[in-house]
């Protein structure tokens, strides 16, 4: 079990009410859904079904149709981020709720801030439910606004509203004075805004608790009409005046200054405040942040990362005090959890993670969460994701990832495919990607799509020759093949673009004759890629596969773990009848001969070559070499089969054995049965759980039986055709029995 526990069992009905909305709902005339059968609804849950939707993607116009039934389905936390929803749907599916929040951040669809003010002040419920919204990134486009009785519909229409987010917003100098008229404001952002004067804030001094003015780049006040009104918010604990130190399209010189003096200032401005960010600010100096820490006690958190002042010592003897900095590991961990969604300070903070975890060797989960959290937070910034695919790298190499949640790594690996999509010409992001996704433990034992990870490491593979990389990448496809579905499989296979791509590699590294783990691993995959994938066999033939096979076969003759991969390969041809004409080559027949005969070599070399000649002499119909050869190789399949020793470990796995059926005919000669009997044996003697009902549920066993009780059967075919059918009959016994309870 993952070390993270299973999902709640909530968490997994809502999921599969999700996958099953289709079948769960009809369609109004709109086109809208609406459950076709709606209990009364528990109201956490609406909320948490609302959320679910949301973060799978699938809430829009049509889905989100279902809460129009305000009655079953009471909403009152409603989160539509990032969804895309038009003005129409909000209003007629969210407005009729008494809604208590609303998080409508980055909304895509048309819907403003305008339609989301008017259309919750049109509820009178709402007017005074409504205590927290979040309109981050959207438009608020706010002269579209008609006048209700007189007057303008504007934010204090809502009057229970205590904590507001605009940041990232065209909010004006106008709204922000709206907005300060309401009574009970306790929590305003303002950050990345036009806004220009905080004047209007004064307004609002006796009931403002948190104010976030992130890189406010139109401010236009002096610091000491600045300080003026931060002196009279009598009520703020916490203060975000920080600045994106990266950006350079304004000085920020008076903001700075601000930050100087009110760090260098008395206590008695803003004395109930606990929590004081200035991070990316310029002109911060340790003896400052001293005085300040000092004068105030009650301190729980300060912002220093990219001032050039998280050293200070004095931020260590508060124990109570959390900061975000680059001078510790806490430091930088804070950062990533506190500023997520700045990009900003998660690359700066990333570059400081990195440079603490390159020789880490103790497994840290904690971090790698906060790396992830940064990429998925800013999926598309290059900046962030060229740091934080160096620092997965870092946190999952070796043994440190078998140490990891496997929910956590598989999160991981599908962002690390992400960046390798979105980012596909960058070559230090795709190398960061492939060094993480090169772990024996990552690509045998965590889920991921596996399909999408082989078609981008193969992209990439085709504009890169680096040597250790193009190792790297082969390794990984000869892995991610074989983990692939048959399904899968097929849809790879039909790509001519993956098969000359590996084939290049093989006639790169057999010009020179080196036998090294990267010509390995692309005959690995080559053979997995048309194991019983008649597309991929003939695409390899008309590659010019055969040729490039045949020579190296030759030039390769005492390399028998290079031998084997590829006589496995000609196998699955031999397979594929309508191909088998293409191996009919008298030279290329008698070379695999010379191998099967050969006492000296291997027998997984000797087991392959001899597959090839049973699966083409099986078909005298389609034998168009001479007499002579098919019956030489008949004899010499069953006098050498015959003296092949039992092998201990595993050397070849069957997705079927469909392939073997015809050899399994009571007309065959006595050399092709041998051949195919001898194969089930060997992989039934290693694996006969696996492979028990492949036999029963493909015929084979019925076959098995014929061969043994036939008066011409071949007493070596009848002995292990027994032994095989006994092998089946005790593992069903033992299924069927149960285990033992005796002592």
């Amino acid at each position: 079990m993952d070390a993270e526990g299973p999902r709640a069992l909530c968490d997994l009905c809502l999921a599969q009410v999700c996958r099953s909305l289709d079948a769960l709902c009809s369609r109004r005339a709109d086109g809208s859904m609406c459950l076709s059968w709606a209990p009364l609804f528990p109201q956490e849950m609406v909320d948490q079904l609302l959320h679910k939707m949301a973060t799978k993607g699938i809430l829009n116009d049509t889905t989100v149709g279902i809460f129009r039934n305000c009655k079953e389905l009471r909403l009152r936390r409603a989160s539509i981020r990032c969804c895309p929803v038009s003005a129409e749907a909000f209003r007629l599916a969210l407005c009729p709720h008494r809604l208590q929040e609303l998080d409508a951040s980055w909304v895509s669809g048309g819907l403003t801030g305008a339609n989301i003010i008017s259309g919750l002040a049109s509820n009178p419920e709402c007017r005074s439910s409504l205590q927290r919204l979040s309109l981050s990134g959207l438009r608020l486009d706010w002269e579209s606004l008609e006048e209700d009785g007189g007057s303008r519909v504007g934010f204090s229409f809502l009057q229970g509203l205590r904590t507001l987010n605009l940041a990232n917003t065209d909010l004006t100098d106008a709204v922000l004075e709206d907005i300060c008229t309401l009574p009970q404001l306790e929590s305003l952002d303002i950050s990345c805004s036009p806004v220009s004067n905080l004047t209007a804030l004064l307004d609002c001094k006796n009931t403002l608790r948190s104010l976030i003015a992130h890189r406010l780049r139109q401010l236009d006040m002096s610091p000491a009409r600045l300080l003026f009104v931060f002196n009279q918010l009598h009520a703020l604990r916490h203060l975000d005046f920080s600045d994106d130190h990266i950006t350079v399209d304004s000085d920020g010189r008076d903001g700075d200054e601000t930050v100087r003096q009110l760090l260098e200032g008395s206590p008695q401005v803003l004395p109930s405040l606990v929590s004081l960010d200035i991070s990316g600010r310029k002109r911060v100096t340790e003896a400052a942040v001293r005085a300040f820490v000092e004068a105030r006690g009650g301190l729980v958190f300060l912002g220093l990362l990219a001032t050039g002042a998280s050293s200070c010592h004095v931020l260590s003897s508060h124990k109570n005090l959390k900061v975000t900095g680059e001078a510790n590991e806490n430091q930088v961990c804070e950062a990533l959890r506190r500023y997520r969604d700045r990009e900003c300070f998660i690359r700066e903070a990333l570059v400081h993670l990195y440079n603490l975890v390159t020789d880490i060797d103790n497994p840290r989960p904690d971090m790698l969460k906060l790396v992830l959290s940064g990429m998925q937070s800013h999926p598309s910034s290059l900046h962030v994701h060229l740091v934080a695919t160096a620092c997965v790298f870092n946190l999952t190499t070796q043994d440190l990832a078998e140490a990891m949640p496997v929910s956590l790594l598989s999160s991981t690996v599908t962002q690390l495919l992400n960046a390798m999509k979105t980012f596909p010409n960058h070559q230090q992001v795709q190398k960061n990607c492939l060094l993480a996704l090169c772990s024996d433990y990552i690509l045998q034992d965590v889920p991921f799509d596996k399909y999408l990870a082989a078609m981008l490491v193969i992209n990439w593979l085709s504009s890169h020759e680096d040597p250790t990389l193009q190792r790297m990448a082969v390794a990984v496809i000869s892995i991610l093949v074989a983990k692939l579905s048959t399904e899968e499989t097929a849809q790879l296979s039909k790509d001519v673009f993956i098969m000359k791509q590996l084939l290049a590699i093989v006639q790169q590294k057999a010009m020179v004759g080196v036998v090294d783990s990267t010509l390995k691993f692309a005959l690995s995959a080559l053979w997995n890629l048309t194991d019983e994938m008649p597309t991929a066999a003939r695409n390899f033939i008309e590659c010019q596969g055969l040729e490039l096979y045949e020579e190296v076969l030759e030039s390769y003759y005492g390399e028998p773990s290079i031998q084997q991969k590829l006589l496995g390969l000609l196998n699955n041809i031999a397979e594929v009848e309508v191909l088998q004409a293409d191996l009919l080559e008298e030279d290329l027949l008698e070379h695999i001969l010379s191998l099967l005969q050969d006492s000296q070599v291997e027998v997984g070399v000797r087991y392959f070559a001899g597959g090839i000649l049973a699966q083409l002499a099986s078909r005298p119909e389609a034998w168009t070499l001479g007499d002579e050869l098919r019956s030489t190789i008949l004899k010499q399949l069953h006098a050498s089969i015959i003296t092949w020793p039992q092998l201990e470990r595993e050397m070849v796995s069957y997705r079927s054995f469909h392939p073997f059926c015809p050899l399994l005919q009571t007309c065959q000669p006595s050399g092709v049965q041998l051949w195919a009997v001898w194969a089930i044996h060997l992989v039934c003697s290693q694996n006969i759980s696996h492979y028990s009902s492949m036999l029963e549920k493909e015929g084979v066993t019925e076959l098995l039986k014929n061969l043994a009780a036939h008066p011409d059967t071949h007493s070596d075919i009848k002995g292990l055709s027994d032994s095989i059918l006994h092998m089946v009959e005790e593992h069903h016994s033992r299924v069927t029995q149960g285990p033992s309870t005796t002592r």
